[in-house]
């Protein structure tokens, strides 16, 4: 291998790893997310249907947003994190310097993005070098979500939590119904959660009667009888000053699974009040871990 190529692949190591230093420095500075997204994460969010092997395409490097394993390894940008790549990548620099073919990579697609199932490094070179496009043997995962382009974890996140909400509104009247359209969650999931809590109350309500409620009955009565005395306290208590960043329904759902797991414990006699109370104490933070926040050190 000539020399010169050798060390012409070791400065752009170097570079490529300063670029990705100054990328975790502007993250510092501008509290933006640098972070390679997780496909295993994403597809949690995403939860699609099937595969479908679309065998090769042209895909344009900036569309691929994330990884299948080495989401750690790289930034947002597909910059190296880590010196243990140094070798990998190197070799990989020199066949592109030398016009060495190399075999396609393979990318996962789903909702319009592209993850890295193999090829992490030739994509970092790729990117480091200015390529706009790649060779790549492509597997679409079908999601019923579509994600707008160029959108982060944060705001994939953001638009499966509006889609799972207009969803269930759509299919249970839930806003017509209750005339509440605020039923709003941080993370996702949650309207399933709140949908079997429904169910369950209107199998309570209808084991003594010889007739089963209508759904439209169900929902009205969980949300007068069940959810509305939660969302009361928590805004007597205000405790949603303790949970600045959540929602009054991600309350209700942990003060649920708090009263269920007291119940558990102590028996079904265990009111309402009483867990509040306790979940209440429980999430306040003492005055000496403030103090030590505010000086940065952890206790």
């Amino acid at each position: 291998m000539n020399i010169l190529i050798q060390q012409m692949s070791k400065e752009n190591f170097e570079k490529a790893r300063t670029q990705a230093t100054f990328n975790e420095l502007i993250q510092f500075i501008t509290n933006d997310d640098t972070s390679l997204m997780s496909f295993n994460e994403i597809k949690k969010l995403l939860k699609p249907k099937n595969e479908i092997y679309l065998g090769m395409k042209i895909v344009a490097i900036d569309d691929i947003v994330g990884s299948e394993g080495r989401y750690k390894d790289f930034d947002s940008k597909f910059f190296p994190k880590n010196n243990h790549l140094k070798h990998r990548w190197e070799k990989i620099n020199q066949a592109h310097l030398t016009d060495t073919v190399l075999p396609p990579i393979r990318l996962y697609e789903i909702a319009g993005l592209y993850f890295v199932n193999d090829g992490n490094h030739r994509v970092s070179v790729a990117k480091a070098q200015g390529v706009e496009y790649i060779d790549a043997e492509v597997i679409s995962l079908k999601s019923e979500i579509k994600i707008k382009p160029r959108s982060n974890q944060k705001q994939i996140l953001k638009q499966v939590i509006a889609y799972e909400k207009r969803v269930f509104y759509n299919e249970t009247f839930f806003g017509d119904i209750t005339n509440c359209w605020d039923l709003d969650f941080s993370s996702a999931g949650q309207y399933d959660v709140i949908l079997q809590h429904i169910k369950l109350h209107k199998y309570y309500i209808n084991e003594p009667l010889d007739h089963e409620i209508s759904q439209e009955e169900a929902i009205l009565s969980w949300y007068k009888n069940v959810y509305s005395p939660i969302i009361n306290q928590i805004e007597k208590r205000k405790i949603m000053k303790h949970f600045k960043k959540r929602t009054k329904s991600d309350l209700y759902v942990w003060i649920v699974k708090f009263w269920d797991d007291l119940k558990n414990k102590y028996g079904q006699d265990f009111n309402l009040c009483a867990a509040i109370n306790t979940f209440e104490e429980n999430t306040k933070e003492p005055f000496w871990r403030k103090i030590l926040k505010k000086i940065k050190i952890k206790p």
